[in-house]
Order: structure tokens, then sequence, then C-alpha cells
């Protein structure tokens, strides 16, 4: 009983941030805990049930899929990884998916080594690696589920603003497809508000010049609207940014000049989105985030990039998870 009263408390929780704001990491981490929780009991019950012969064989079953889910998990990361290197390149943030999946069957060769040989220190290594890898497998999975949420959010609201954020540029001038992606969207909600409310927002493009571009992103970004047909009047150019926080700070500045009670809509790529959004909470900008499609091999990479950059973002919390963790799996073995 205790397990399904945690669980409708993580739904209540998980409800009422949503109410108060859907840019909230921990509404990812109480939907997660309530789905969890529910999924526990739920097999507890289960298995309770079940008559003595078919209760050990649910638990085999269960541990079995468990496995095999893991594996197919840690092979289809490596496949992409190498994927991901050959149409991309070598950088860090293309070998993320792949490291993902070497570091899975590492972790399971050591507790397999760990659970065969029975040598203490070696069991406390790999109770604690299984802890900790538990630990951010779980926040990574609510990220993932509540991101998936989040990007199926609508506005229909009046907007006075549509800012798009920018991202590298091919040759230094051209908009590459990740952008061009950002763009469409964004040009979609601006019309879509036109026909909803008969007059259409500003639409802001955003990003400064990096050190190999020829020009800043937001120009490029406004030239291959214009090229396209989109009303130059209607666009304004936030050409100073370099981060997803500069990209919302510098726009905010810019709307809140103009117009100090704007509401905006936030434009950038599905894997993206739910960062944007926290990012958008912290600097208090009013206004969801909407995600644009991205290529279906891009997409791990760059959600465990995301992902990694919010557990950074809070280190201090992490940390001492971690290492709570750690000092339990060292008092239950020792």
């Amino acid at each position: 009983m205790l397990i399904y009263i945690l669980a409708a408390a993580s739904a209540l929780l998980f409800a009422l941030g949503v109410l108060n704001d859907l840019r909230r990491f921990s509404n990812a981490v109480f939907l997660g805990l309530a789905v969890a929780l529910m999924a526990v009991g739920l097999i507890g019950e289960a298995v309770k049930a079940a008559p003595g012969p078919v209760s050990e064989l649910i638990k085999v079953a269960l541990i079995a899929i468990l496995v095999a889910s893991v594996m197919l998990l840690a092979v289809y990361l490596i496949g992409n990884g190498v994927r991901m290197v050959r149409k991309e390149g070598r950088r860090l943030g293309n070998l993320l998916s792949l490291l993902a999946g070497a570091g899975i069957l590492a972790v399971g060769a050591l507790l397999v080594t760990a659970i065969t040989t029975g040598l203490r220190p070696l069991s406390i290594a790999a109770g604690i690696t299984f802890l900790l890898v538990t630990y951010f497998a779980f926040l990574f999975a609510c990220f993932v589920g509540y991101g998936f949420l989040y990007g199926r959010i609508k506005v229909r609201e009046r907007l006075d603003y549509v800012i798009v954020l920018g991202s590298g540029l091919i040759g230094g001038k051209r908009v590459p497809p990740l952008l061009a992606s950002r763009l469409e969207r964004g040009r979609a909600v601006w019309e879509g508000q036109a026909t909803l409310h008969g007059r259409s927002p500003i639409l802001i493009t955003s990003g400064g010049q990096g050190p190999d571009e020829d020009l800043p992103e937001a120009h490029a970004m406004a030239q291959y609207l214009v090229d396209r047909g989109f009303p130059e009047d209607r666009i304004v150019r936030e050409d100073k940014s370099r981060t997803t926080e500069e990209n919302l700070l510098y726009s905010k500045a810019i709307m809140e000049r103009f117009s100090p009670d704007y509401r905006c809509a936030v434009v950038t790529n599905n894997f993206h989105a739910f960062r944007s959004a926290l990012v958008a909470r912290d600097t208090g900008v009013r206004g969801q985030v909407l995600g644009s499609p991205t290529a279906r091999y891009f997409l791990p990479s760059a959600t465990l990039r995301e992902f990694t950059a919010i557990v950074m973002s809070r280190k201090l919390m992490n940390v001492a998870a971690c290492v709570l963790l750690a000092q339990q799996c060292w008092m239950t073995i020792w």
C-alpha cells in the first residue's frame, strides 16, 4: 500500500508542477517516480498473487527481458555512434552514443565479474557503479519521457514574438538542414498566428557570429527566410549571442524594449526543446519552447548531449546524490 501512496503523491506533485510551470525538470522527475513506483507495485502484486512456479517464472522472465533490453540498447547505441562518426565526424559530441553503448557493456561485464569471483572490493566497485548508472539512467528516462510530452504542446494563445534559435552555418555562411528545420517550424508558427488571430508576430532570428563563420547566424537565417518569400519587415535580427542562454537573454531584451508585456514562443530542434525551456524559465522568458524535426540518426547523441548539459547545470545536487548512493552501497556490502 505504501508504494501506491508514494506513487499517488508523486503524481500529485507532477500535476501541481505542470499547472505552475511546464518548464521544470522536477516535473519530469515526479512523472518518472509516479510511473516507476506504480509499475513496481503492480509487478509485485502480480508476483505475489501467482502460484509458486508461476511466480518464479515471472521473475525469471522479467530479469531476462531487462537484460535483453539493456543489451539491445547497448548494441543500438554503438551502431548509432558508428553512423554518427561516419556522417558527422569524430567530435566528442558525436561520440556520446558510442561511448554510452560501450559503457553499458562495460558495466555489465563488471557486474558479471563481481558476481562470479565474489571478491569484496570488486563487489563494492560493481555495486557503486550499478547504483550510479541506475540513478542517471532513471534521470535520463525522465528527461526523455517528459521531453517527448513537452514537445507535443501547441501554442494557440496570441503571440507577440516567435524566436528561432541559431546554430552553426555550413561553410561559414549557409543555413544547414538542422537550422532550416527550425526556421521552417518558426515560419509555420508565424503563419498559424496570422490564421488564428489575424495578426502576425515579429520573428526574431537569434544567433551571433562564430570564429569560423563569415557572418552572424541571425543574418543568414533572416536571408534564408526572405529568399523564400518571408516579409523582411517582420524579422528582427539578434546577432550577438553565442549560447542558448544568451540567445534568450538578448532576445528577451529586444522584446521587453518594444513590448513589456510580450508573449512569445521559442523554436529550436526537438532534442533541444526541453533544455531550452529550462533555460527560458531560468532567464525569465515568458513563453514555451517548440521543437522542429531532426534526422533520426542524430537524435541519440544529441539527446545525450542535452542531458549531460542539464546534469552539469545541477552539479551540486547530483554530486550529493552520488555520494549518498556510494556511501549506502559501501555500508551495505562492507
